[in-house]
Parts: C-alpha cells; sequence; structure tokens
C-alpha cells in the first residue's frame, strides 16, 4: 500500500521563514501550499485537504486568530489540525487559539529548522 503524501497549509507572512519551513518541509516530501496573508489563508483552507495547518498569529488583512475562529464557526472537519506560529510570548494569545481549537503552537524565534520537523512530524501522527 502506497503512503499518500501528507498536504501542509503554511499561512506565514514573513518571507524568509515561509521560505525556510516550504523548503524544509519539501525536502521531508511533503506537500505544501504557502500563503502569505490571513484572507488568501483562509480561503486556501476552506477548499479543504490539508493534513496540517500552521497559521501564524500576526498576518496581514486577516490575523491568524480570525481565521482559526472562522475555521471552527464552519466546521473545520475537512483539514487536519492547526498549529498557530508565534513569536508572542502572551499567554493570553495561546490560551485564545487553543480555546478556539487550535491543536498546539510553536514560537518561531525558539526552534532550530531540526525541532519544526520534530514537531511537525508529531502533529501530523496525532490523528
Amino acid at each position: 500500500m502506497v503512503e499518500q503524501i501528507k498536504k501542509i497549509l503554511i499561512v506565514e507572512d514573513d518571507e524568509f521563514l515561509s521560505s525556510l519551513y516550504k523548503e524544509l518541509l519539501t525536502e521531508e516530501g511533503y506537500n505544501v501550499d504557502l500563503m502569505k496573508d490571513g484572507q488568501t489563508g483562509l480561503d486556501a483552507a476552506k477548499k479543504g485537504g490539508y493534513d496540517l495547518i500552521l497559521l501564524d498569529i500576526m498576518l496581514p488583512k486577516m490575523d491568524g486568530l480570525q481565521v482559526l475562529k472562522t475555521l471552527e464557526e464552519s466546521n473545520n472537519e475537512k483539514n487536519g489540525p492547526i498549529v498557530m506560529l508565534t513569536n508572542l510570548g502572551q499567554d493570553s494569545i495561546v490560551r485564545d487559539a487553543l480555546k478556539n481549537g487550535a491543536s498546539g503552537f510553536l514560537i518561531k524565534s525558539s526552534m532550530t529548522p531540526d525541532q519544526v520537523l520534530h514537531e511537525v512530524r508529531v502533529f501530523l501522527n496525532k490523528e
């Protein structure tokens, strides 16, 4: 039986980080879509088919918490877990995200590429 390639949506406006994550995950064999603002990220996520969504909190057009809440209100059953990406160490924002359906969060500034890969594998295997 052939294992299906996992599909990941990254919603991140930081050019350097989004390119780094896309390259890192693509080299690992994942199919990666990249969106640079909350609205296009939401539109892509609504179509479904993602095994994992990495969603930045601070985004242009619509912030990550708004995207998360909109997806949860529309029953985000078309996608796998949503993991918030943040540089913010603010507990209230993280609690709000977890309360609204996020499966977890990654603090971008404190993670090496290897740690990001490890966390992605953990979240993908939780299904």
